[in-house]
């Protein structure tokens, strides 16, 4: 038998970064809240942080949480949804009045207002303010343990690979404003102004630099992250989770478990009064669980059943943290 999720852990004291990867709708969200919830009972402090502009754990927790900072849900069990439309709407303006500080100007030209509108439009800043806000999280340390609940984008990898592309970015704008320093000497001149917001400039950018390493760093040390994939027992979870241990390869991640999601319990074939349909599922799932062990027994963590009802609320989610963690291989108890 693989090592469980709980052994995992228990083995792993260095930890502080888990993320919970996947496809949409497998479960990535429950597990996410679950570890939180079960952190929080063995007297840690976690943060359970959600990526998804679809305000999941709002949905889960059964809590307007989104958008409204870090928020205690429970005893010792934090959760935050970032509001990634309102953290570029409020970079925007941070760069509009750094802007009209630099050049000491009071309007700043519609040419440049519009680049900094269409850039705020571009995919990648919607990824990229949730990187800044992941960084920034992990950067004060205030809490025990991270739990992200990553959007379906790469089964979460995608996020190493940005942070490389961030960090390459902030290369080149350092090498632009070196280059130009002596244009901003000479404009300073010219206005009578000193040329110090030069160095303010690269500070900022190595300040942005440092957070970006931080973060990337964390991500990729095993003994401080954990990566985990959610599937259900469905041939196209298989295959990607085939594709993410390839992601995960070329990046020189490890994958550390799979948690098999939404099993329906086998001895349900043993009613007489069993409908086709669900027969028909739960006989389709037990061939693909069969596959599932053959291709990925040593990083199966946990199996966790159907359950009766929508895990939301407290109490679902205590249950299922009670099969992920305490009950790992038992599905046949609803």
């Amino acid at each position: 038998m693989p090592k469980s999720l709980k052994e995992f852990f228990d083995a792993s004291p260095e930890l502080r970064i888990v993320v919970y990867a996947g496809k949409g709708g497998l479960g990535k969200t429950t597990a996410s809240a679950a570890t939180a919830y079960w952190f929080s009972k063995r007297g840690k402090k976690p943060l359970c942080f959600s990526t998804d502009p679809q305000a999941s754990l709002s949905d889960i927790f059964e809590r307007d949480i989104f958008g409204k900072g870090v928020i205690e849900v429970a005893p010792s069990l934090y959760v935050v949804e970032i509001d990634a439309d309102k953290r570029i709407a409020e970079f925007q303006e941070e760069v509009r009045a750094k802007i009209r500080e630099l050049y000491k100007i009071e309007k700043i030209p519609d040419e440049i207002d519009e680049y900094i509108r269409t850039a705020a439009a571009e995919p990648a800043m919607h990824e990229s303010a949730t990187y800044d806000a992941m960084a920034e999280l992990l950067a004060k340390g205030e809490y025990d343990i991270y739990i992200f609940d990553m959007p379906p984008f790469g089964h979460g990898v995608r996020m190493i690979s940005m942070a490389q592309i961030l960090d390459a970015w902030i290369d080149k704008m350092e090498e632009t404003r070196r280059k130009a320093a002596e244009y901003e000497e000479a404009v300073a001149r010219l206005k009578g102004l000193s040329a110090k917001t030069e160095d303010e400039v690269l500070v900022e950018l190595r300040e942005i630099r440092r957070k970006l390493d931080f973060f990337r760093e964390s991500l990729t040390n095993p003994k401080t992250c954990a990566f985990f994939m959610v599937i259900i027992p469905e041939k196209m979870a298989i295959l990607d989770t085939e594709r993410a241990l390839e992601m995960f390869d070329k990046l020189g991640i490890k994958l550390s478990g799979i948690i098999v999601n939404q099993i329906y319990p086998p001895s349900l074939l043993e009613n007489p009064n069993i409908s086709t349909f669900l027969k028909n599922r739960i006989e389709m799932q037990q061939k693909y669980m069969k596959v599932i062990w053959e291709k990925f027994e040593e990083y199966i963590r946990a199996l966790v059943p159907m359950f009766d009802r929508e895990p939301k609320g407290l109490d679902m989610i205590a249950k299922v943290a009670e099969h992920m963690f305490e009950r790992p291989w038992e599905v046949d108890v609803i």
